[in-house]
C-alpha cells in the first residue's frame, strides 16, 4: 500500500529531475496524484512515465513562460509554451476566477500545452471560492465520429463543480466517450477484455479487444452507435474541441498531438498543442449565494431520495463515488497495479531516486 503523501513526494522528484521549478514540480505532482486520491487511477501515476517520454523527446518544456496572448475584461487566451498541461491548466483556471471576481463570470482558452491531468480538478479550485467552476480538454484524436472509421477527436472530457450549502458539492467529471482511453490501458495492463461498445475495428465492426485501439481501431463516443445515441456523445466531443482548440489556436480533430511519444505529431498542425477551456462563475452574478447554495442542498436531498430500482441502495449526485473512494484512500492508502509498480520503479532507477 502507498499513501498519498508518498506518490505525491516520488511525482514531485521526478518532476524536478525533469527541471520543473519546484513550485511548478508540486502543482504537477498534486494535481497527478489527486486523479490517485479520487479513483481516477487511468489519470494519476499510471500517467507518470507518459510525460518523462514526452519530455525526453522535447514535446514538453520544463520551464515554460506562460503568457496571455489576448484579453478583455471577462476572457483570455493563454499560450502555455509547451508546458505541463498539470501546470498550465491550475494557472489558467486562476486567471478564470479572477476575472469572475472582477466581472462576475471569466472565460479562459489555452493553446500550447499538453495533458492536464483530470478535469475534475481544475473545475474544483473554483469552489473554493464559491464559485461554479467549468474544465474541457482536447485530447489524443483516438475517438471515431459515429459512422466514421478514421479516428478525429479525443476522449475530450468535460467537469463542472457547483458549490452547495450543507452538502458536498456537485462534482461532475466525464469523458465524452464511452470510455476513457486511460479505462483501456488498465484493462490492457489486466489482460482483460471490454466491455461491449467501448471500440471498433479499423474497418468500424464492434470489438471487445482492450488493444483494438493499438491495432488501428478507435474509441467510441458516449453512446456507442447511433441507435443508443452515439451522435450525442460526438457532438459534445466536438464541442470540447472547438471551445479548447479552435478557440484558442491550439490544434485541433485529428491533428492533436499524441500523448503517446512514439506517435509522430502532423507535420500539418493547424495550430499550437494541445488545447483547454475553463470558466468560472460567481454565483452573486446571478442571485445572492445563500438562497443559491439553500437550493442546491435541497436539489441534492431530493435527488438522494429518489426511489432506487430493485438492488440498488440509493440514487448517487455526480461526485459521490469519487468522494467516497478518496475518504477511503486518505485513511487506507492505495493499492498501484504491478505494471504501474515496474514503472515508477523503471522511473526511480532512470533518475536515481528511491521507491519503494
Amino acid at each position: 500500500m502507498y499513501t498519498y503523501s508518498q506518490l505525491k513526494d516520488f511525482c514531485y522528484q521526478v518532476f524536478i529531475k525533469m527541471g520543473c521549478p519546484e513550485d511548478e514540480a508540486q502543482t504537477a505532482a498534486q494535481v497527478l496524484v489527486s486523479a490517485d486520491l479520487r479513483g481516477v487511477d487511468s489519470h494519476g501515476v499510471a500517467r507518470l512515465s507518459g510525460y518523462v517520454r514526452l519530455w525526453e523527446a522535447d514535446r514538453i518544456n520544463a520551464t515554460p513562460d506562460i503568457k496571455v496572448v489576448h484579453e478583455t475584461p471577462g476572457t483570455a487566451v493563454v499560450d502555455g509554451d509547451a508546458g505541463l498541461g498539470l501546470v498550465v491548466a491550475p494557472k489558467a483556471m486562476a486567471l478564470a476566477i479572477d476575472k469572475a471576481r472582477q466581472v462576475g463570470t471569466g472565460w479562459v482558452s489555452v493553446k500550447n500545452s499538453n495533458h492536464f491531468g483530470i478535469a475534475g480538478y481544475h473545475s474544483m479550485l473554483a469552489l473554493q471560492q464559491d464559485m461554479i467552476g467549468i474544465s474541457m480538454t482536447n485530447a489524443s484524436p483516438l475517438v471515431a465520429p459515429t459512422w466514421s472509421k478514421e479516428r478525429m477527436l479525443g476522449t475530450n472530457p468535460i467537469a463542472v463543480a457547483i458549490p452547495a450549502g450543507d452538502e458536498p458539492p456537485f462534482v461532475a467529471d466525464f469523458a465524452t466517450t464511452t470510455a476513457a482511453n486511460g479505462k483501456l490501458e488498465i484493462l490492457q495492463r489486466k489482460q482483460e477484455n471490454t466491455p461491449g461498445g467501448w471500440v471498433q475495428t479499423k474497418d468500424g465492426h464492434p470489438s471487445n479487444d482492450a488493444f483494438e485501439v493499438k491495432n488501428g481501431g478507435a474509441l467510441l463516443p458516449l453512446g456507442s452507435d447511433r441507435e443508443h445515441g452515439s451522435h450525442k456523445g460526438y457532438c459534445l466531443g466536438a464541442i470540447v474541441d472547438i471551445f479548447s482548440a479552435v478557440l484558442s489556436g491550439a490544434s485541433y480533430g485529428p491533428w492533436a498531438p499524441p500523448f503517446v511519444s512514439f506517435l509522430p505529431v502532423a507535420d500539418d498542425m493547424p495550430g499550437e498543442g494541445l488545447g483547454h477551456f475553463f470558466g468560472a462563475m460567481r454565483i452573486d452574478a446571478f442571485q445572492t449565494k445563500e438562497n443559491f447554495k439553500a437550493n442546491m442542498d435541497k436539489w441534492i436531498r431530493r435527488f438522494r431520495s429518489a426511489q432506487p430500482i430493485d438492488g440498488q441502495e440509493s440514487v448517487l449526485i455526480p461526485g459521490d463515488p469519487e468522494r467516497m473512494i478518496e475518504k477511503e484512500r486518505k485513511d487506507s492508502g492505495f493499492e498501484l497495479l504491478k505494471p504501474v509498480e515496474d514503472d515508477l520503479r523503471m522511473l526511480a532507477q532512470k533518475f536515481g531516486l528511491k521507491f519503494e
